[in-house]
């Protein structure tokens, strides 16, 4: 069964990214012509892709989606299998294991910084947790389209997986001793766990890291949503590299 995709910028990167079949798009006859609209109508009639314009009524029963007048459907993901990821070359890496997250804007926002930061996957369990849908791929800008997201049957079993695979596991909790910029990333293949908006990581996992770091707050007001909390450790853990890379080319 197809998925809706909305906005320009989803239904614009999901043409550029070439990965998932898209069977129509649909642009209401109210919009007037810019540069992306113009590129989805160039994307859509070189790859053999139907665009129609249609009133703006067709849209009415998306509002909630702030859907910019155009809207497409496309194939579901296809998540990527976790021992498919392990047998690509990494190093260096790093991926996001996401432990019972289940805002949807959360997801797509962590899945687009993880872009932007240059992380090599995300990971997630088929159950307890948001899987990819419509408003994830909306939040996320079209990022969806640019990395791989794996889907696993056990979090503990892919998070031994990898330990056996050489990467290191840090877990976030606000209780931790260590902050997260004290911990060196370079040189390793990360694992970042980020738990639930209420619930936290699990114990079973916590007990499998090798690293538990926290975001040091002031007046001991934690209020950082999952999304935020990631971003700023995969920008931390970018910082290091790109210091790491200017050293050793001006060695």
């Amino acid at each position: 069964m197809d998925e809706i995709i909305f906005g320009k910028n989803s239904v614009l990167e999901a043409l550029i990214a070439g990965e998932r079949e898209i069977n129509k798009i649909l642009i209401s006859k109210n919009l007037h012509n810019d540069t992306k609209l113009n590129k989805i109508k160039e994307l859509a009639a070189k790859n053999g892709v139907i665009f129609q314009f249609v009133a703006k009524e067709k849209f009415q029963p998306y509002a909630e989606y702030n859907h910019q007048g155009v809207l497409a459907y496309i194939s579901p993901i296809k998540y990527m299998e976790l021992d498919e990821f392990l047998e690509q070359k990494h190093e260096n890496d790093c991926v996001v294991i996401l432990d019972g997250v289940e805002d949807p804007h959360n997801l797509g926002a962590i899945i687009r910084t993880s872009v932007c930061a240059g992380a090599a996957g995300i990971i997630i369990p088929s159950r307890r947790n948001v899987l990819v849908n419509s408003i994830v791929e909306k939040t996320s800008a079209g990022a969806i389209n640019h990395i791989p997201v794996i889907k696993v049957n056990s979090l503990v079993n892919a998070v031994q997986k990898l330990k056996n695979n050489d990467w290191w596991i840090i877990a976030t909790d606000a209780s931790a001793k260590d902050n997260y910029y004290n911990i060196n990333y370079c040189g390793m293949n990360s694992a970042i766990i980020m738990g639930a908006e209420h619930a936290g990581i699990s114990k079973s996992l916590l007990k499998s890291s090798d690293f538990i770091v926290k975001i040091p707050m002031m007046n001991n007001f934690n209020s950082l949503n999952v999304s935020n909390a990631y971003s700023a450790i995969i920008f931390e853990i970018l910082r290091q590299k790109l210091n790491n890379i200017k050293k050793e080319t001006s060695k």
